[in-house]
């Protein structure tokens, strides 16, 4: 088989990062990511496209949102340079997956279908090590050592305000985009609340058959 071009959705705790990895190794694709995109071209020139700065990296050092039309680019970019690929976290909106159309022709588009209570109770169960940055989960990851266990933190985005404000901006930009493949009949859905090894089982016969 070719390396294929791998499209994976879901909401924030789904587990495409998960599966992404397991993805990458086997079928020998890239993992491209809007944010390693970003700071893998944080240095790009684009004074061509009448944007407040001339760099993304400009964007970045002073905290503000990278335009889509310079997300857009670094994305096409990071695509043209892979022989096959698994992309996370774009497109976020339906302009977005137009734009990607324009871009690169999809081998699968996979979509991890994980319920909301079960999405709230994945991310508001993290926990971080402060020391490691190790991230572990209250019931489905345990650290095994005690002294580990105690200095373990809730990080701000997985509160469960914030969790819940999280899939609400899923839910409103990027569902349009699911909606999408499924009208073009391109959408796979996997059962995304399987232990992660069926999950694989399950993403990776879907990508054998439809690549």
């Amino acid at each position: 088989m070719a390396q294929p071009r791998i499209l994976i959705l879901g909401a924030p705790g789904a587990g495409k990062g998960t599966q992404s990895a397991k993805i990458t190794e086997e079928f020998d694709v890239d993992h491209i990511t809007t944010g390693d995109a970003l700071r893998a071209n944080k240095e790009m020139d684009i004074s061509d496209m009448d944007t407040e700065y001339d760099t993304p990296v400009e964007y970045m050092d002073r905290g503000e949102l990278v335009p889509d039309a310079v997300v857009n680019a670094i994305v096409d970019e990071a695509l043209s340079q892979a022989d096959g690929f698994v992309l996370d976290g774009y497109p976020r909106n339906l302009e977005q997956a137009e734009e990607l159309e324009d871009m690169t022709v999809l081998d699968v588009v996979l979509y991890l279908e994980v319920g909301e209570e079960e999405l709230i109770h994945r991310l508001t169960g993290r926990r971080m090590d402060p020391e490691t940055g190790d991230i572990y989960h209250v019931e489905y990851n345990p650290p095994e050592d005690p002294e580990v266990e105690e200095r373990l933190v809730q990080r701000d985005d997985d509160t469960e305000e914030t969790v819940t404000e999280r899939l609400s901006v899923f839910h409103e930009n990027t569902e349009p985009v699911i909606e999408y493949y499924e009208e073009q009949g391109a959408l796979e859905r996997v059962n995304g609340e399987q232990a992660p090894d069926e999950v694989w089982e399950d993403v990776r016969a879907t990508i054998e058959d439809a690549a």
